[in-house]
């Protein structure tokens, strides 16, 4: 028999599922946290996704309740004590185990299987899930496992708390799949009166090493980098993304153009290939066309007139603020005219502590990473 889901302490098994899903990263694929627990509520397991093409968070629990119980096994064989602040995961019966996850359990084979297939095949006997997926592509593995026998609970009969802050979490993911766009990421490199480059145009670099390979670890991860054909003219960027060596990542993403004038053979972003011009200015037909190209997240790296369009659209659905401690006083401004012309209009923010700190130092930069404030904040 499992624990009741009406107990006080089932409160804390569900904050740790949500605080699991914060330390994955935003993108293609939406945050989340799983947690398993034993007949008595003892947490024996954790997992959460780290993105695209890894384990989803489901099956990275269960990974690892195989591994804590081959390690207790182990130690019991070699008798020494398991750590004290961890549930003794030694033999459990599956079917008394409870998975607490805050979205539903997927029920589709893309870059990874089913997680819905991998539980049944587990044998765990209890899934409690915060929200359902309604997406086309991955909705139907609450039904699955209920048709291969096991207990299914929804999160609003256990904790509306839980199911607000779940859904909080992938707000602007499940925006961007109701829009049938990429998630998409804005990257900003500006001085700290908000200037990307100086009068005379040059803006290599403002910000550090530091701040660079950090940016080229979110470049490895997206499937494609937007900039205008400004940039392109002004800075004849490659826009590849490369290791902490300087090496080409294994991992390129599509190079995209954005803007009417043609982009010379000899620019340096159309590389060896891997790379397409969109002729237009309107930032919802590019990613329109970039979702039908595969692309399930992408970002922004200029100039101020793409990032404006794109701000201007409400199109942002992560931003990526690097902060040198520079002044230039007149220069070329991050962003350009939003059209807000009161205060009560502004564009609202919040600090984004998924992936890291939402405030952290990067050499001598400063790095924020934000989101759009919640609607419902």
């Amino acid at each position: 028999m499992s624990f009741s889901l009406t107990d006080p302490a089932v409160a804390s098994l569900l904050g740790l599922s949500v605080r699991e899903a914060t330390r994955g990263v935003r993108g293609a694929n939406p945050l989340v946290g799983a947690v398993i627990a034993d007949a008595s509520g003892q947490v024996v397991a954790t997992g959460h996704h780290r993105g695209a093409g890894t384990p989803h968070a489901e099956a990275d629990a269960l990974s690892n309740l195989a591994a804590a119980q081959e390690l207790a096994a182990r130690r019991q064989n070699e008798q020494t004590p398991l750590d004290p602040a961890l549930a003794n995961p030694g033999p459990l019966d599956p079917a008394t185990l409870t998975m607490l996850v805050t979205l539903e359990p997927c029920n589709h084979s893309g870059r990874t299987g089913p997680c819905s297939h991998a539980i049944v095949e587990s044998g765990i006997g209890r899934v409690v899930y915060a929200v359902p997926d309604a997406t086309d592509r991955a909705s139907g593995g609450a039904a699955h496992l209920a048709a291969n026998g096991v207990e299914v609970i929804t999160g609003e009969s256990i904790s509306e708390q839980w199911v607000a802050e779940s859904r909080a979490l992938n707000a602007r993911w499940f925006r961007a799949q109701r829009e049938a766009r990429p998630f998409t990421s804005l990257h900003l490199a500006q001085t700290l009166d908000a200037n990307i480059a100086a009068v005379d145009g040059t803006s290599q670099w403002i910000t550090g090493d530091a701040s660079r390979q950090h940016s080229h670890g979110i470049r490895a991860r997206v499937d494609a980098i937007i900039v205008g054909t400004g940039t392109i003219f002004a800075d004849n960027p490659q826009l590849t993304a490369r290791d902490a060596g300087g090496e080409l990542a294994p991992r390129q993403p599509l190079r995209v153009a954005m803007g009417h004038r043609d982009v010379p053979d000899t620019a340096r972003i159309r590389g060896t290939g891997n790379f397409v011009q969109f002729h237009t200015h309107d930032p919802r037909e590019v990613l329109s066309e970039l979702k039908a190209r595969g692309v399930d997240h992408a970002m922004i790296e200029g100039g101020s007139s793409i990032a404006t369009a794109f701000l201007a659209a409400d199109l942002v659905d992560e931003i990526w603020l690097y902060q040198a401690p520079k002044f230039l006083g007149r220069g070329r401004s991050a962003v350009d005219d939003l059209g807000i012309t009161s205060l009560s209009q502004a564009l609202e923010l919040e600090l984004d502590d998924v992936d890291g700190p939402a405030v952290r130092q990067l050499g001598n930069d400063v790095l924020l990473h934000l989101t759009p404030r919640h609607e419902d904040k």
